[in-house]
C-alpha cells in the first residue's frame, strides 16, 4: 500500500463547540453487501485499497466496522422546511471524518442511512435501497455534468428491509462533499446556541472553505457575498441542464456551494417553469422556475443568521447585509443570460439579444418542445419533428439567432461554447426509474449501462439515444418522493 493509499481521517469538524453535533457511531446492519463502488472517485481520494477487499469495504460503508482514525458524529442543523422554520439534523447520517486527498483537498466522508441519532425524532434512522441508489446515479450524474455537487462512494445493501409505506430493502451510501454546513447550521448556532458557537461555526466555515476572507475588515459580511455568489453559479447551472432540487430547504443550502440531499429531484424533459415532480411539493415553491427566487431568501435566512457577526449595530448589520442581499438579483441574471448565451453559441452578446433568449423560451413553452433536445438540435443544425419547428414565427428566430451567432466571424468560438454548455444526454425520469426498479430487483445491467452513458453527457451517442421521443404520458404523472 502506498504512502498515499490509506485513510487519512481528520475530525476538525469535532473541535467546534459540543452544541453543534453529537458523538454518534453508526448502527451495525445486518448484513452488510457492497453494491457499487466509485472506482475513479475512490482513486481521487486515495482510497484505493478499498477495491482490494469488498467485504472489508462492505463493514465499513456498512456501519459495522469503524475506519481508523475515525471520530463518528451527527451534525446539528435547523432549517426553513417549505417556509416553516424547525429545529433538525442528521437524524440518519453520520460523519466519519474528512479525508485529506492525495492533492490536499479536505472532503467529508459521510454515510446516509446509518441508523438513528439523536436528530432523529420519528424517524428510523434507515434509507432504501432504491433511494440510494438513486442518489449514486444523480449525483454522479451533476458531478459529470461539471456542477458542483457532492458525490457518491458506495452503496451497500444492508440485509434489513426498511417500512416506507411498504417494505423497502435498505441501503447505506457513502457520499463525499467539500463540507456538509449548510445555511440551516448557521440558522441553528444563531437560534439555538450562544454567540459562541455562532463565532467559532463561522470562524471554522471561512478557514475551511472561503480563507481569502480570514483578514477581511468585515468577515462575516464578507463571507455572505462569497456565498451568495456561489449560490447564484449554482442555480445558473441547475437552470442550464434543466435540473430540478425539489426540496430548497434552507438545511439543503451547502455552504461551499455544492447541491445535496438528493431526494424529490429530477430532470426538466419539456421547458416549463412550472414544472414540479416532487410528490411533497404541492403549490409548487421550489419549481423549476422559482429556484432562483428561492436561493434570494435562502440567502435572506443566511443574512439574518450571521447579522450579529456583520456589526454589533444591529440597524447597521441589517443595513449592511440588506445591501448585499438586494445585489442578488442584478448579478443573477447578468449570469443568466450569459448562460443562455453560451447554449445558443452567441459569442459577442447584445444587450438585444436578451430577446432571442425569451422568444426561444416563449416558443419552447408553447409548442411544449423538449428542453435539452431544443439545444442539441439547434447545435447539430437539426429540424425535429415538434410543432416549434415547422412554424414561421421559427424560421425567423432561427434567422435573427444564425445571424447573432455569426456576428464578428465567430463560428468556431460558436461551435465550441455551444459543445461546452448543451449536454447531448441528461438523466431523463424513464431512464431514471428503469434502472432503479431493475437494479432493486438485482438486476443491474441497465442501471450500470446508464451509469457510464451519464458519466460522458457532452460526447456523442446515438442518435436514438440523444432524440429519443420521451413518453409524454410518463412526465404527466411522474412524480419524486423524500425517502425518510
Amino acid at each position: 500500500m502506498s504512502n498515499e493509499n490509506h485513510w487519512k481521517l481528520e475530525n476538525t469538524y469535532a473541535e467546534l463547540p459540543q452544541g453543534l453535533f453529537s458523538l454518534q457511531r453508526p448502527i451495525a446492519v445486518a448484513n452488510p453487501k457492497l453494491l457499487l463502488l466509485n472506482e475513479n472517485l475512490a482513486d481521487e481520494l486515495g482510497l484505493s485499497f478499498l477495491k482490494s477487499d469488498p467485504k472489508q469495504t462492505a463493514a465499513v460503508f456498512g456501519g459495522n466496522e469503524i475506519p481508523e482514525g475515525s471520530n463518528p458524529l451527527a451534525q446539528a442543523y435547523a432549517g426553513h422546511q417549505f417556509g416553516h422554520f424547525t429545529k433538525l439534523g442528521d437524524g440518519r447520517a453520520i460523519l466519519l471524518g474528512e479525508q485529506r486527498t492525495p492533492a490536499g483537498d479536505r472532503v467529508d466522508i459521510q454515510l446516509k442511512g446509518a441508523g438513528r441519532t439523536p436528530y432523529s425524532r420519528r424517524g428510523d434512522g434507515r434509507a432504501t435501497l432504491y433511494s440510494m441508489l438513486r442518489e449514486y446515479l444523480i449525483s454522479e450524474s451533476m458531478h459529470a455534468l461539471g456542477i458542483s455537487t457532492s458525490r457518491s462512494l458506495a452503496v451497500v445493501a444492508s440485509g434489513e428491509e426498511v417500512f416506507r409505506g411498504e417494505i423497502h430493502s435498505g441501503a447505506v451510501l457513502t457520499r463525499t462533499a467539500s463540507s456538509h454546513i449548510r445555511v440551516g447550521t448557521f440558522q441553528y448556532a444563531r437560534n439555538m446556541r450562544p454567540i459562541e458557537d455562532l463565532l467559532a461555526l463561522t470562524k471554522y466555515t471561512i478557514d475551511r472553505h472561503y480563507p481569502d476572507l480570514k483578514d477581511a475588515n468585515l468577515p462575516a459580511l464578507e463571507l455572505l457575498k462569497a456565498v451568495m455568489e456561489k449560490q447564484i453559479d449554482l442555480i445558473i447551472d441547475w437552470l442550464r441542464v434543466g435540473f430540478i432540487h425539489g426540496v430548497m430547504n434552507t438545511d439543503n443550502m451547502s455552504i461551499p456551494g455544492e447541491t445535496i440531499d438528493y431526494g424529490p429531484c429530477a430532470f426538466m424533459n419539456v421547458y416549463n417553469l412550472k414544472t414540479v415532480y416532487s410528490s411533497i411539493d404541492t403549490q409548487g415553491r421550489y419549481a423549476f422556475g422559482n429556484q432562483a427566487n428561492i436561493a434570494r431568501w435562502n440567502l435572506t435566512a443566511f443574512a439574518d443568521a450571521i447579522l450579529p457577526l456583520i456589526d454589533e449595530d444591529e440597524d447597521k448589520a441589517v443595513q449592511l447585509a440588506q445591501a448585499v442581499i438586494d445585489s442578488y438579483q442584478e448579478k443573477f441574471t447578468v449570469k443568466y443570460f450569459q448562460m443562455h448565451f453560451n447554449k445558443l453559441g452567441i459569442v459577442n452578446p447584445k444587450d438585444s439579444d436578451k430577446e432571442l433568449v425569451t422568444k426561444l423560451f416563449s416558443n419552447m413553452e408553447i409548442s411544449k418542445a423538449d428542453y435539452t433536445q431544443t439545444y442539441l438540435s439547434l447545435q447539430q443544425g437539426r429540424e425535429m419533428d415538434g410543432a416549434m419547428f415547422q412554424t414561421d414565427e421559427f424560421a425567423a428566430w432561427k434567422g435573427k439567432w444564425k445571424e447573432a451567432r455569426e456576428r464578428d466571424g465567430s463560428l468556431i468560438e460558436s461551435d465550441q461554447l455551444m459543445t461546452e454548455s448543451n449536454p447531448r444526454i441528461i438523466p431523463r425520469n424513464h431512464w431514471v426509474e428503469r434502472a432503479l426498479d431493475e437494479a432493486v430487483a438485482g438486476d443491474f445491467s441497465y442501471f450500470n449501462e446508464l451509469f457510464n452513458a451519464l458519466r460522458k453527457p457532452y460526447e456523442n451517442h446515438s442518435e436514438d439515444l440523444m432524440f429519443e421521443k420521451v413518453p409524454s404520458d410518463f412526465d404527466l404523472e411522474y412524480q419524486t418522493f423524500c425517502g425518510t
